[in-house]
């Protein structure tokens, strides 16, 4: 590619409104697994480039454009924090501009906790990619987090790896970002419980706490909310209906701002203590509701030994 630095409008970006290209910005830390997720990109038939510089994006889509090559019709490109601060900072509006050409962007963004990202580190003994700057490994951490703050806070869609296996980031961007082949709004609802954390991924937050607990009831305390015999107990309560109404009025007068704005990816976290009843029967009743109107809408049960990492779309209701 040339070396020159071209905005969205140049004759090159102007190229790129007249197809259907799909593009995804995938960055993220060092160690988040960002590699990983270009690699599924590419076996799910994206055109992969990596360590794109952000100053050359522009060029690069508008050249490519304007080829009109269908090889090109899916493409995720990586962006990570070697890159010049100003122009990791300039990045929001390259992608404003892409996007009023006519361009499907979507922006996704890899982390994980701090503690976690050294143990993959010392466990893999690479070089973190900042760290020839003369700073330790936890400092260049910190740094990087600075430097790719414009584009965590223009992220859609943020993916918190702490806890995840290469294999459940693998399903993970499956069900999530490559069944979202039509533009359009992808909602998750995921339940999880407050005394594990609250989801980093999450755009609303409910709190379920004060909600009747089956917990208490010791022949409903082993089962979780997908069981039927905790379902009546939950039907059964006019508080936790009058819950779910609230919710469900909030989903359905914001959901289509959501959508207006050109946003591609919501997810919406309903939490209760432990995430094992209230959170979960509220999840999937919300899903199965949002899917009559929408799709897709998937869900994520975090508390839920071997459903944490899946993600399902809703059993009933809805067309998919």
């Amino acid at each position: 590619m040339p070396g020159k630095t071209a905005s969205a409008t140049s004759p090159e970006a102007r190229a790129a409104g007249s197809g259907s290209m799909r593009l995804i910005i995938v960055s993220g830390l060092s160690g988040s697994g960002k590699t990983v997720a270009l690699h599924h990109f590419e076996d799910l038939g994206f055109y992969c480039i990596d360590n794109v510089p952000a100053a050359l994006l522009a060029t690069i889509i508008g050249e490519i454009a304007a080829t009109q090559d269908p090889l090109y019709a899916n493409l995720a490109i990586g962006i990570d924090a070697r890159n010049r601060a100003a122009d990791l900072a300039r990045l929001p509006e390259v992608v404003r501009d892409l996007r009023a050409r006519g361009i499907r962007v979507e922006v996704i963004f890899l982390h994980a906790d701090d503690n976690v990202l050294l143990k993959r580190y010392g466990e893999t003994r690479r070089k973190h990619p900042l760290s020839a700057a003369g700073l330790s490994l936890r400092e260049a951490i910190d740094r990087e987090r600075q430097l790719l703050g414009p584009i965590i806070a223009s992220a859609e869609l943020v993916l918190d790896t702490t806890g995840t296996s290469i294999y459940e980031l693998r399903d993970l961007i499956r069900r999530r970002v490559g069944a979202h082949e039509q533009p359009g709004l992808s909602i998750l609802v995921e339940s999880f419980g407050y005394k594990h954390g609250i989801p980093a991924d999450a755009d609303f937050v409910f709190d379920l706490r004060c909600l009747p607990n089956p917990y208490w009831d010791a022949s409903l305390r082993h089962l979780t909310g997908k069981d039927e015999r905790v379902v009546k107990f939950l039907e059964a309560s006019a508080i936790v209906q009058r819950m779910y109404g609230d919710i469900l009025g909030f989903l359905d007068r914001w959901i289509p701002e959501y959508i207006d704005f050109n946003r591609n990816y919501l997810t919406v976290a309903i939490g209760c203590t432990g995430g094992q009843h209230r959170s979960v029967y509220m999840a999937e009743k919300l899903a199965t509701e949002l899917a009559k109107r929408y799709s897709p809408v998937m869900t994520r049960h975090n508390e839920i030994p071997e459903e944490g990492a899946r993600i399902q779309a809703p059993q009933f209701g809805g067309q998919l």
